[in-house]
């Protein structure tokens, strides 16, 4: 930001999305695609970019092959202007080892934050869907003066224990104290439902991050993660400050999706939060031009409606060619559904082709999946039970390429 404090972004897009699987089992979990066209990890780096961070490392180590390709290929920004996204494999810098957690895998880059000498540092994941202004982040963390600021939403209580939970102190703004992954924490304030998760959004001052991994580095107890170990290092630092998401704005917001926010690393949650994207007045709309969410689609025709072909509340990629019935369903780039087949309530991926006569109900289809002329899937629950994954309240999900029986 030209003029104003430097700020270098961090994305840590190493993980590995058990919960995700078998859409994770051939790339990391910020490369798996979300709402046709885009991968997870376009909506952090869009965020970013839009609010003037326009230096990105984007730190991976799982399967990143396809994550690599995409953020090189994707993300080309200003060279005149010193701008950049890049990724940045696990490097083994301190000895024979990969990352440990997501705090070393800082501490083993932080010859980037050397290079850079930013004077703060926005460390974001790489794998949520939601839109956010950072700058306003930064501003109330300038301000405040604390040594890092993490973004945190409103949960119901029940969920706290997939989050890190953050409780204010009486001020409602410095942390008092930060749980990861809590079964019983202690509700806010006059909501006893709801508690402060942790949106893995944090902003630094970066002398102050570069101590806190130098001494986490020495604790042969510590995670080495940076909710489970740093975050709370400097809570008791009292350093740590609590920005609610609740606050931020940005432009050409609706009423109904600001202060959205999904954390996908189940397949119930990617499967509900496309959902979301696909009616009237979608719950998350894709459609904000003046806060876009960047990607590259592909040099595709436009999508084709054969005579019959029909597609009702849904997302339709270019590239497809729909002769058969589509409702409430999301279409990647290429994706083919035959003369009589139905598609309904699912997700398919680059390239699937849905055959003549098919059907497919509540499922995730992974890329270059093929369903047979007249095959079903969601339709036989015990049979589907027995031939796929299915999650707990019952998506059907295929892997890339797997066979339909």
């Amino acid at each position: 930001m030209r003029g104003g404090p430097s700020v270098l972004g961090i994305v840590l897009a190493g993980g590995e999305g058990k919960r995700l699987m078998p859409l994770t089992a051939d790339r990391a979990k910020p490369a798996v695609t979300f709402g046709g066209t885009y991968r997870l990890v376009d909506f952090a780096l869009s965020n970013l970019v839009n609010g003037d961070i326009l230096r990105i490392c984007v730190l991976t180590q799982y399967k990143s092959h396809s994550l690599d390709r995409h953020v090189t290929t994707t993300w080309r920004m200003s060279s005149l202007l010193g701008n950049y996204v890049t990724p940045v494999p696990a490097q083994q810098r301190l000895g024979p080892r990969w990352y440990s957690g997501s705090a070393d895998a800082i501490l083993q880059s932080l010859n980037l934050v050397h290079d850079e000498q930013p004077d703060y540092i926005a460390v974001f994941g790489a794998d949520h869907v939601y839109r956010m202004d950072p700058r306003q982040m930064l501003a109330q963390h300038i301000e405040s003066g604390a040594g890092v600021t993490v973004a945190g939403i409103r949960v119901p209580r029940k969920e706290a224990s997939s989050f890190g939970v953050i409780t204010p102190a009486r001020d409602g703004t410095r942390i008092d104290a930060f749980l990861e992954k809590p079964t019983d924490p202690p509700p806010l304030p006059g909501t006893p439902n709801q508690v402060f998760a942790s949106m893995g959004n944090y902003l630094f001052t970066t002398k102050v991050l570069v101590d806190a991994l130098q001494t986490d580095a020495e604790d042969a107890d510590s995670a080495h993660d940076m909710g489970g170990s740093i975050v709370p290092m400097l809570t008791e630092r009292g350093v740590a400050q609590l920005y609610d998401f609740d606050g931020n704005h940005v432009p050409g917001e609706t009423d109904r999706d600001h202060g959205y926010w999904r954390d996908v690393g189940s397949l119930d949650a990617y499967y509900e939060a496309h959902m979301d994207l696909i009616s009237d007045t979608p719950v998350f709309n894709l459609d904000n031009r003046r806060w876009p969410i960047y990607t590259h689609p592909g040099q595709l025709p436009p999508a084709k409606f054969c005579a019959g072909g029909i597609a009702a509340e849904s997302i339709v990629s270019p590239g497809c060619v729909i002769r058969g019935q589509v409702t409430r369903s999301v279409l990647s780039p290429g994706v083919v559904v035959e003369d009589g087949a139905v598609v309904q309530g699912s997700v398919l991926h680059d390239n699937v082709r849905v055959g003549r006569g098919a059907v497919v109900r509540g499922a995730v289809l992974d890329k270059n999946v093929e369903v047979p002329v007249g095959a079903t899937i969601g339709v036989n629950p015990s049979r589907d039970a027995e031939l796929y994954t299915v999650s707990k309240a019952g998506v059907i999900a295929l892997g890339k390429g797997q066979s339909v029986h």
